[in-house]
Protein backbone atom coordinates (compact mmCIF):
# COMPACT_ATOMS: atom_id res chain seq x y z
CA UNK A 1 0.00 0.00 0.00
CA UNK A 2 1.47 3.35 -0.58
CA UNK A 3 1.95 6.24 1.81
CA UNK A 4 0.63 9.57 -0.22
CA UNK A 5 3.12 11.81 2.28
CA UNK A 6 6.00 9.46 1.10
CA UNK A 7 4.78 9.60 -3.06
CA UNK A 8 4.98 13.55 -2.26
CA UNK A 9 8.31 13.51 -1.10
CA UNK A 10 9.63 10.74 -3.59
CA UNK A 11 9.76 13.22 -6.10
CA UNK A 12 11.27 15.98 -4.28
CA UNK A 13 9.22 18.81 -5.90
CA UNK A 14 10.41 21.90 -4.27
CA UNK A 15 6.94 23.84 -3.66
CA UNK A 16 3.47 22.05 -2.39
CA UNK A 17 0.31 22.86 -2.92
CA UNK A 18 -1.72 23.94 -0.12
CA UNK A 19 -3.58 20.46 -0.06
CA UNK A 20 -0.04 18.85 -0.65
CA UNK A 21 1.31 20.50 2.39
CA UNK A 22 -2.62 19.46 4.06
CA UNK A 23 -1.14 16.24 3.10
CA UNK A 24 2.11 15.94 4.43
CA UNK A 25 1.25 17.72 8.00
CA UNK A 26 -1.80 15.45 8.54
CA UNK A 27 -3.72 18.17 8.81
CA UNK A 28 -7.01 19.46 7.10
CA UNK A 29 -6.36 21.59 3.56
CA UNK A 30 -8.47 24.35 5.89
CA UNK A 31 -5.94 24.59 8.58
CA UNK A 32 -3.34 24.74 6.10
CA UNK A 33 -5.30 28.31 4.99
CA UNK A 34 -5.80 29.02 8.18
CA UNK A 35 -2.29 29.82 8.84
CA UNK A 36 -1.67 31.02 5.98
CA UNK A 37 -4.17 33.45 6.55
CA UNK A 38 -2.22 33.93 10.52
CA UNK A 39 0.72 34.27 8.88
CA UNK A 40 1.83 31.62 10.90
CA UNK A 41 2.94 29.68 7.21
CA UNK A 42 4.88 31.85 4.70
CA UNK A 43 3.74 30.74 0.91
CA UNK A 44 5.26 31.71 -2.55
CA UNK A 45 3.08 33.25 -5.21
CA UNK A 46 3.50 32.14 -8.53
CA UNK A 47 1.58 34.37 -10.93
CA UNK A 48 -1.82 33.40 -9.03
CA UNK A 49 -0.62 30.23 -7.55
CA UNK A 50 -0.29 29.56 -4.06
CA UNK A 51 3.04 27.55 -2.82
CA UNK A 52 4.64 26.14 0.27
CA UNK A 53 8.28 25.17 0.08
CA UNK A 54 9.31 21.95 1.92
CA UNK A 55 11.77 24.79 3.98
CA UNK A 56 8.92 26.22 5.32
CA UNK A 57 6.55 23.17 6.54
CA UNK A 58 10.17 21.83 7.91
CA UNK A 59 10.74 25.45 9.77
CA UNK A 60 6.75 25.21 11.07
CA UNK A 61 6.92 21.98 12.66
CA UNK A 62 10.45 22.99 13.99
CA UNK A 63 8.65 26.36 15.95
CA UNK A 64 6.10 24.03 16.72
CA UNK A 65 8.17 21.79 18.35
CA UNK A 66 10.46 24.51 19.87
CA UNK A 67 7.00 26.07 21.55
CA UNK A 68 5.64 22.38 23.00
CA UNK A 69 6.66 22.62 27.18
CA UNK A 70 7.60 19.49 28.38
CA UNK A 71 7.67 17.91 31.42
CA UNK A 72 10.48 16.75 33.67
CA UNK A 73 9.99 13.03 32.37
CA UNK A 74 10.15 14.36 28.96
CA UNK A 75 6.36 14.03 27.88
CA UNK A 76 4.25 17.20 26.46
CA UNK A 77 1.80 19.11 28.45
CA UNK A 78 -1.31 18.74 26.86
CA UNK A 79 -2.93 21.08 28.95
CA UNK A 80 -1.71 24.68 30.11
CA UNK A 81 -3.28 27.45 32.23
CA UNK A 82 -5.51 25.61 34.46
CA UNK A 83 -4.22 25.41 37.68
CA UNK A 84 -7.13 26.84 39.41
CA UNK A 85 -9.49 24.69 37.64
CA UNK A 86 -10.25 21.82 40.61
CA UNK A 87 -9.96 25.10 43.56
CA UNK A 88 -12.95 26.25 42.02
CA UNK A 89 -14.98 23.01 41.97
CA UNK A 90 -14.14 22.39 45.28
CA UNK A 91 -14.20 26.31 46.50
CA UNK A 92 -16.91 27.96 44.61
CA UNK A 93 -16.57 31.54 44.55
CA UNK A 94 -19.61 32.22 45.63
CA UNK A 95 -18.93 30.40 48.81
CA UNK A 96 -21.22 27.25 48.22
Amino acid sequence: MSDPQREIWAGDPLLLTPEEAARVLRVGRTTVYALLKAGDLTPVHIGRSCRLSRAELERYVKQLEARSPRTPNGRRRTSRGQNGVLDLIHNPPDGT
